[in-house]
C-alpha cells in the first residue's frame, strides 16, 4: 500500500517513485502486474495527475515500469534479457488468454505442452 506523506520533506513524486521500486524489488509487485492509469492512483493518494505521471516517467525510463499504449502501464519485466523477455511473452500470453476468455487452467497446459514439444537450444 502506498502512503503520501505530506509533512515529508521528500517531494511526493519521490515518496511515490521510492515506494514503487522498493515494491518491485521486494516483489510486492511483480513483473507484469497492471498499475492503476495516473488519474486514478492520482485520485486514490490524493496527488496532482502531474504528480503521478512525473513519477510515472521516471519509473519507465529507469526500466521499472513500461506503459503499453492504451493497454496501461504494467511493471517492467526484470533480470537478464532472456529472462525479460521470457516476462514479456508469458504476458503477451496472458493478455491473449484473457482476450479469448480461456481459462488460466486450461491455458497452463498449452504452456507444459508446448514446452515439451519444443525444440532443445544447442
Amino acid at each position: 500500500m502506498i502512503v503520501i506523506d505530506p509533512a515529508s520533506a521528500v517531494p511526493p513524486f519521490e515518496q511515490l517513485r521510492r515506494q514503487l521500486i522498493d515494491d518491485v524489488s521486494t516483489g510486492t509487485l511483480a513483473p507484469g502486474t497492471r498499475l492503476p492509469t495516473v488519474r486514478r492512483l492520482a485520485e486514490d493518494l490524493g496527488l496532482a495527475p502531474g504528480t503521478v505521471a512525473r513519477a510515472y516517467r521516471e519509473l519507465e525510463s529507469a526500466g521499472i515500469i513500461e506503459t503499453r499504449g492504451r493497454n496501461g502501464t504494467f511493471v517492467a519485466p526484470q533480470g537478464d534479457a532472456a529472462l525479460r523477455e521470457a516476462q514479456r511473452a508469458a504476458a503477451s500470453f496472458v493478455d491473449q488468454v484473457r482476450t479469448l476468455r480461456i481459462d488460466p487452467e486450461q491455458a497452463l497446459p498449452l504452456v507444459h505442452a508446448a514446452l515439451r514439444s519444443a525444440p532443445t537450444a544447442p
